[in-house]
């Protein structure tokens, strides 16, 4: 029986151990979410902003899709290994904008996720028709692993 203890000791360690150490979830990267969308963030500054590029996969226009910049900041990360984030998208192929806000996650498997809900904001031509000028959904985005 105390042969035993050690690899009970161990095996216990081994299981419980991945929920004390959530990874940490960085949102420097390339992105895609649910729908096929693509976007790429660009490095953090001191402040916690960043740069970055957004291609939709899906619009309502039927303009050509075109890789649209986007701009944000995340809340600081001193202790947050899974943080919350916002951005904003100025779409350059159509009269609308989208800001999205969001957390970014490390699950189970130490797979980083994004979680976000968004409000986009068409150009309509007068205040009769601002009831249908917004719309608001949500996306899930995993990391683009780059292949070498």
């Amino acid at each position: 029986m105390v042969q035993g203890t050690p690899f009970l000791l161990v095996l216990s360690m081994a299981l419980v151990a991945p929920s004390f150490s959530a990874g940490k979830c960085i949102l420097t990267g390339h992105w895609a979410n649910d729908l096929g969308s693509n976007m790429t963030i660009e490095a953090l500054n001191g402040k916690g902003e960043f740069m970055g590029s957004y291609h939709t996969a899906v619009t309502a226009t039927k303009n050509e899709i075109q890789l649209s910049p986007l701009q944000g900041s995340q809340h600081s990360t001193n202790s947050n290994s899974q943080p919350t984030f916002g951005f904003t998208v100025n779409w350059k192929f159509s009269d609308s904008i989208t800001v999205f806000t969001g957390q970014c996650f490390v699950d189970e498997e130490g797979k980083e996720i994004l979680k976000t809900m968004w409000l986009l904001r068409s150009r309509v031509d007068n205040l009769k028709d601002d009831w249908k000028a917004t719309m608001v959904g949500t996306n899930v985005f995993t990391r683009l692993h780059s292949r070498k």
